[in-house]
């Protein structure tokens, strides 16, 4: 049951985007279940790269440069913040998890965001759009990171520190390398958020020159009229690359879940 389930809301839907994206403008304007009377795959192709000076181009490259700088930070500070909570009790640990906890329930809140980016003179850059990514993504880093970590035995920081690691040096070179299964989960699941996130940069880094990949959908759509063929072509482009990277390292994102779940 599970499996035709997850064919009619995954597969079904993918196969028709295939399909509309193979076919001329004519026949995907009728936007029906059917094979292409004629495959315009390398046409349509062409055609939404070309869109707009290669505006895709562009796009691609921002959205790499955005996820890649994004989840090297969510991975290095949430790290770094979930060995502090669970290794060190303090008088503030209570008031820490309070304000994580809050990023998970708390909705984002674009207007007073936007507004301190301005003051901070950060709006509509490159630089304050990570940070809104870090910002959005940091609270579930940090709860996978703390799981894991609260299964490592302490008696590994102590013999670091006797050895003579100061704080960084015992991160870095004996935690760090041991939180490699969780690790790998994170930067999956976090590349692909970013990677796909739309409303995020359409709000905090808008024009043609900060665009990214999910941005490019307006490209082929109008009040008037919607080339549903390139549109569709548009989708698929963008959909490959998070695809291709569950595909390859899904026994690593569940192996990274489960033994975060399990220690914790």
């Amino acid at each position: 049951m599970a499996i035709v389930v997850s064919v009619v809301v995954f597969v079904v839907p993918f196969v028709f985007i295939l399909l509309v994206a193979l076919m001329d403008a004519q026949q995907a304007s009728e936007l029906r279940f059917a094979l292409p009377e004629e495959f315009r795959l390398w046409q349509n192709l062409v055609e939404v790269v070309q869109a707009r000076d290669y505006i895709l181009v562009i796009a691609f490259i921002n959205s790499t440069v955005l996820t890649v700088t994004s989840v090297t930070l969510l991975v290095v500070l949430g790290a770094m913040v979930a060995f502090v909570l669970q290794r060190r009790a303090t008088r503030w640990n209570g008031l820490i998890n309070f304000l994580v906890l809050s990023g998970l329930i708390m909705p984002p809140a674009v207007v007073p965001t936007i507004w301190v980016l301005q003051r901070l003179g950060l709006f509509a850059t490159m630089p304050g759009l990570i940070l809104v990514e870090v910002a959005f993504g940091l609270s579930f880093t940090i709860l996978l990171f703390r799981a894991f970590i609260s299964g490592i035995p302490r008696e590994l920081d102590e013999a670091a520190v006797l050895d003579g690691a100061g704080p960084l040096r015992l991160f870095f070179q004996v935690v760090l390398p041991l939180l490699r299964p969780v690790l790998v989960t994170v930067v999956l699941v976090q590349s692909v958020n970013v990677f796909n996130d739309f409303q995020t940069p359409l709000y905090f880094l808008p024009g043609d020159a900060g665009a990214t990949v999910q941005l490019t959908l307006f490209n082929f759509q109008s009040q008037d009229l919607t080339s549903y063929n390139l549109l569709f072509m548009d989708i698929l482009l963008i959909t490959v690359p998070p695809l291709v990277m569950y595909l390859f390292f899904n026994r690593q994102i569940v192996a990274g879940m489960t033994s975060g779940a399990v220690k914790g």
